[in-house]
Order: structure tokens, then C-alpha cells, then sequence
């Protein structure tokens, strides 16, 4: 164990430089992410290979659509985050590092793996990337044995540790909540330009999917998922993106979102992106069909998978490229 990321500053204080949060941290004391603390002068790691999850999952509920699709991964998840979230979904062990958790060494998860028959692990649940020096750790030993390591992430990640995170993933799925920046800032407490540099940073060097959760009335309008779209088009119009419905968790009330809302920004992504997917919508099929020809190339009912339309990672009615990983 070794922490990174850091420089020792004036009074006792730690400057940490993980995250764009760039906490300034006084003696005794933790960062925002409640897991990197000061300890006399110098950053520790208290949380370090301690797992709050251990389990296997689809790969299709990161999610992750366009990446071994129908495939089983190992999944991992921690305490802490950088945000602060007032709908999160796992605020149990984002918000709370009391919740029990497990040491589980980088070489004994890189074993459970290959026990598990899994091919690769995902870093998930929580937020991994303020546990950065467990994740590089255990995803330098995974890619030795012929892993695949996969990032589940809010993608709050200053330019420099992130490059060193993006050299050993193979694939991510980020959270991209709002367009709107007083959104991030006052609901979540981060900087959305942050999040747009690190996906600007990454498209182009992993298998990148991306998902905004639908909040009515926060960030439902047509206007600004198609904002978005044009955003992630603008970096590849074959990123998959992921619409997800709300329901109320943690500290939020509002009513779920409803399907109708769904399919409206569905169809305004589709004017800029060639793969659109609605999430947490029950038992509607969420296909992947060929941007060419129309031709089904996957099909999904849930998190059962059939892959019927690709041949050599091609559409096999028009010969398109399919840009489906692993099938």
C-alpha cells in the first residue's frame, strides 16, 4: 500500500490532488471522500482493500451494453465518494464508512476472480476512484493474468491520476448527471467541466458508455439530454448512452420518472447518437440494432443476452462495424 496524490503543506496539512476536490486536510482529519485522511503530516490510506461488496454480475448492469455482452464479471464495491449525492442509489456505503466491510488483498481478488470464472473485475457500487491506489494495484495483477478491468464511476478524477487509471481499464461506464453546472455544484458538489475533461480524456482509450440518470423536474428536459448527446457525438456518435429511470432514494421525494419521459429523451439523444438504451424501465427489450442496415444484432430482455446479428465484430447483413467488444 502506497498513497499517492499527495504533497505535504503548510501546518501539518496534507494537499491531496486525487480529485478536482483537492482537499486541503488538517491533521486527524478526512477528505471529502470520508476514506483519504491525514495522518501526522502525511496522507494514509485507512480504507485500503477493504470491500463493502463482493459479487458477480451481468455486465449489462454496470451497464455496460457494448462490452462482453451476456458475460459474467467479478464486481467490487467500497465505502466513501467524492459526491454527495442526495439521491444516490448506494448511499449505505457511499455516505457511511462504518458499513462492514472486508480486506480482501489485491492478489487474493485477482485469485476470487479466476475462481469465479469471471473474465475481469469491475470496480463499482461505490465510488472507486478515491480507493485509486487499491484499484491500480489489483488492475496491474488482473491484466498480468489476462483480465479485463472495468470502471463504474462518477469520473471525478483529476487529468494526471487519471491517466494513470485509464492505462489499466479496459472499459467504463460514467455517471453524467446534468448539463447544468449549479446542478453539480450545489446538488453533488462537484464541477461538471471536470467530468467533460475526463470523458474527453477517455473516449478514445477504453470501451466508453455513459449514463445520466433522468431526475423529473432536475435534468428531464428534451433540451439538455440532447446537449449531452451532441457533447458525447461530438467526441464518437457510437458511445453507447444510458438513460436511467429515477426512484426515490436517500434524501430525494420526487415522483419516479415516468417511461413516457424515457422515450422522449430517448428520441432527442437519438438525433446525435447511434445507441441509446433506457434503464430501470422492467421488461422492455433493450436491443442493439445495426446503425446501417437496422439489422438486431443483440438482444436483451433484462439481463438475459442473445448475440444473433454479429459476425466478426460485424453487422452480418451490411458488413458495418459493429462496435460491440468481445462477441
Amino acid at each position: 500500500m502506497n498513497p499517492r496524490f499527495f504533497e505535504a503543506a503548510e501546518q501539518g496539512k496534507v494537499q491531496c490532488h486525487l480529485c478536482p476536490n483537492n482537499c486541503l486536510i488538517a491533521p486527524g482529519r478526512f477528505g471529502v471522500c470520508r476514506v483519504r485522511q491525514n495522518r501526522e503530516g502525511t496522507l494514509e490510506l485507512p480504507f485500503y482493500g477493504r470491500l463493502s461488496a463482493v459479487a458477480t454480475d451481468p455486465i449489462e448492469k454496470k451497464p455496460l451494453y457494448h462490452f462482453y455482452p451476456g458475460r459474467q464479471i467479478l464486481s467490487v464495491g467500497f465505502v466513501g465518494c467524492s459526491f454527495h449525492c442526495p439521491f444516490c442509489q448506494n448511499h449505505h456505503i457511499a455516505h457511511d464508512t462504518s458499513y462492514p466491510t472486508e480486506y480482501i488483498s489485491p492478489e487474493k481478488l485477482v485469485e476470487l476472480c479466476r475462481q469465479r470464472d469471471s473474465f475481469g473485475i469491475s470496480y463499482t457500487y461505490s465510488e472507486p476512484i478515491v480507493h485509486l491506489e487499491y484499484v491500480l494495484d489489483t488492475a496491474i495483477l488482473a491484466r498480468e493474468q489476462g483480465l479485463k478491468n472495468v470502471l463504474v464511476s462518477n469520473g471525478y478524477i483529476n487529468a494526471e491520476p487519471a491517466e494513470q487509471l485509464l492505462d489499466l481499464m479496459d472499459a467504463a461506464n460514467i455517471d453524467f448527471k446534468s448539463w447544468n453546472p449549479e446542478f453539480y455544484r450545489k446538488e453533488i458538489g462537484g464541477n461538471v467541466e471536470e467530468v467533460k475533461r475526463f470523458l474527453k480524456q477517455a473516449y478514445d482509450k477504453i470501451n466508453l458508455e455513459v449514463t445520466t440518470l433522468a431526475i423529473p423536474s432536475k435534468n428531464d428536459s428534451s433540451e439538455e439530454i440532447e446537449t449531452i448527446a451532441r457533447f458525447l457525438a461530438s467526441l464518437n456518435p457510437d458511445i453507447p448512452y444510458h438513460l436511467s429511470a429515477y426512484y426515490p432514494q436517500y434524501r430525494y421525494r420526487i415522483p419516479p420518472t415516468p417511461p413516457s419521459t424515457l422515450h422522449r429523451l430517448a428520441e432527442a439523444a437519438r438525433q446525435h447518437l447511434n445507441y441509446v438504451y433506457l434503464g430501470n424501465v422492467g421488461s422492455e427489450e433493450t436491443n442493439t440494432s445495426c446503425p446501417s442496415c437496422g439489422n438486431l444484432l443483440v438482444r436483451r430482455r433484462g439481463y438475459s443476452v442473445v448475440v444473433k446479428g454479429i459476425e466478426e465484430g460485424r453487422c452480418v447483413e451490411c458488413g458495418a462495424e459493429a462496435s460491440i467488444a468481445g462477441v
